[in-house]
């Protein structure tokens, strides 16, 4: 799925498109006034004041045809420069755009707008040649935003689009998001029983036993995968004094965002991070360049507030497990654990059959600690150990942390659309802090370098991406029910089926058995309803002679073959995370 911000042509057609929805409300709601109309991933948008009328989705059609007749005059669209007087008195009844004008850079000597026909607006552009120039597009759907995303102030109508170079292009993208739609994850966690929320904690996920399943599998591979890899585990409190927040330095940047509490008349804090945790671990005891590398991994419970508006099933939330680990090393030892990190975190995506892009995020502009040189040996040290690793990797410049560069994986599920996931992070700042060293072979202390990395990057937030990934439809290793046996006849078959079951079961395969007295036709169709990767059938051929008949979630065809064959064809699935 192409990001349409990033894409030099479609960003400056999407733009000149939200200028083409402008346009038409204009037209269609003269007291209509706009703030701001910017390019986005998926698209554009325009948040736009209509007094008291209210845009509602059936109104879209009708925008959308005034659009396409403004498109069809074939208007000429022309860059006008303005003085910040000259726009200050163009726009003087117009607040949103004098609110823009004023906190305009004083040093900013020309103002642009554009002009097409008889709609004006400002701009920086650069825009297309003329309204005939975007002829495919749609409007997706309107919602509320406050005014500069301040819930202290007006709530304006938002409405979204998109626009292509062809209908082709636009056919195949609104074609995915109807995919999309079916894909969605809180509509089937809600199907599937995987999860819920509940309006008595908003933006705090309930696992359901079947969630829990999927859970339990994702994060046990967690730890099995880790283990081989070298990294011991710790678990650190939820909650920690004032005091180490001041110290790691959130208190001060990230206070906000954190939820609080008094113990013994003494503040303290539920992290949002578990990092801080994880220094004092290191603390704990005598380090020696001997015991390094040290990976020390830890499935960590966090808590952040999130705005209300911004919170989105799985993928926002206040509470999540973040797959964190923190590797102390000498300064040369960098390479070496950042291509053996890579290697491992493309190990862990290709089980889930998801490919990946690397971006290297360098030093910010201001606001950085450390001295150039470090940032230069840091920054180098990542891309070379990612081109050593066999992977090229994109530079974002000026992105890092204010404590140090990072590489950032950006995941492509099944759909083509993109999820920042894994994350290296170089930092400079807590070993500093928190005062860590190791003995050297001379005897002397050393400060340690320090990664911070993830590859869920959150378990929740990667549950929900894979649900989309796989639209529900689990590989057989992760799926909460393996195999659904159905017995043909109650009276008949109800026994060899329980004797299946027990089988099973006894192998650790995950299986339910449905003798409700349904027809057989019904309960196929709900086993393929609930994607369940296997479904027996099992009637008087295979009760007579031991033998069972599946048929695989998504298929038609239905198979026979012995118990033994069957279970050794389950198990080597399983094992293999086919």
């Amino acid at each position: 799925m192409i990001n349409i911000k990033e894409n030099e042509k479609l960003n400056v057609l999407n733009h000149s498109c939200a200028h083409l929805l402008a346009h038409a409300v204009k037209h269609l709601y003269p007291n209509a006034m706009f703030w701001v109309g910017p390019v986005i991933e998926d698209g554009f948008y325009y948040d736009i004041d209509l007094g008291d009328e209210v845009i509602k989705e059936e109104d879209l059609p009708k925008i959308e045809k005034e659009m396409k007749k403004i498109s069809k005059s074939n208007k000429l669209i022309k860059r006008i420069e303005l003085s910040k007087e000259e726009a200050l008195d163009m726009f003087k009844n117009d607040l949103y755009k004098q609110d823009l004008i004023s906190k305009m850079d004083e040093n900013e000597q020309v103002i642009s707008a554009y002009k097409q026909d008889d709609f004006i607006d400002l701009c920086r552009g650069p825009h297309m040649n003329s309204t005939k120039d975007m002829k495919y597009f749609k409007l997706l759907k309107v919602s509320g935003a406050y005014w500069k995303g301040d819930s202290n102030n007006k709530m304006l109508q938002r409405i979204y689009g998109v626009c292509f170079e062809t209908e082709e292009e636009l056919n195949n993208y609104l074609e995915m998001l109807e995919e999309a739609k079916k894909r969605d994850h809180k509509k089937l966690g809600r199907e599937l029983e995987l999860f819920m929320i509940s309006e008595y904690g908003p933006g705090f996920p309930f696992f359901l036993p079947k969630g829990m399943i999927l859970r339990n599998e994702l994060e046990n591979f967690w730890y099995k995968e880790h283990t081989k890899e070298g990294y011991q585990f710790i678990k650190t409190p939820i909650m920690l004094s004032k005091e180490l927040w001041e110290l790691s330095g959130h208190w001060f940047n990230y206070k906000e965002n954190m939820y609080t509490s008094n113990i013994d008349e003494k503040e303290f804090a539920i992290k949002p991070m578990n990092c801080p945790g994880g220094m004092l671990v290191y603390k704990n005891s005598l380090h020696s360049y001997k015991d390094l590398p040290l990976r020390i991994g830890e499935l960590g419970h966090v808590h952040r507030h999130e705005a209300s508006g911004a919170l989105n099933g799985l993928f926002r939330v206040r509470t999540f497990t973040q797959d964190d680990a923190h590797i102390f090393m000498t300064e040369d030892q960098i390479e070496s654990e950042v291509i053996r990190l890579i290697n491992f975190i493309d190990r862990i995506y290709s089980i889930f059959g998801l490919t990946y892009e690397i971006e290297l995020s360098t030093r910010p502009e201001e606001k950085y600690i450390g001295s150039l040189e470090i940032w230069e040996r840091s920054e180098k040290a990542l891309e070379e150990a990612c081109l050593k690793s066999g992977h090229k990797c994109k530079v974002n410049p000026g992105d890092g942390a204010f404590y140090g560069p990072k590489l950032d994986f950006h995941i492509k599920d099944s759909l083509g659309r993109v999820w920042q996931c894994g994350t290296i992070q170089l930092d400079m700042n807590l070993p500093e802090r928190f005062d860590l060293t190791y003995i050297d072979k001379d005897g002397s202390k050393k400060r340690p370098v320090m990664l911070h990395r993830v590859i869920y990057g959150s378990v929740e937030r990667f549950i929900g991406i894979l649900i989309e990934h796989y639209a529900g439809a689990f590989p057989l290793w992760l799926s909460p029910v393996q195999i659904n046996i159905i017995p043909v006849n109650n009276e008949y078959h109800l026994e060899y089926a329980n004797k299946i079951k027990e089988l099973l079961e006894n192998n650790d395969i995950r299986v339910e058995l449905d003798d409700r007295d349904e027809k057989l036709s019904y309960k196929m169709r709900e086993s393929q309803t609930k994607k369940i990767p296997y479904t027996l059938v099992l009637g008087d051929k295979e009760r007579d002679d031991n033998l069972i008949s599946y048929r695989l979630h998504g298929e038609n065809d239905t198979k026979t073959t012995s118990i033994e064959e069957f279970i050794k064809l389950i198990k080597e699935q399983i094992i293999n995370k086919k």
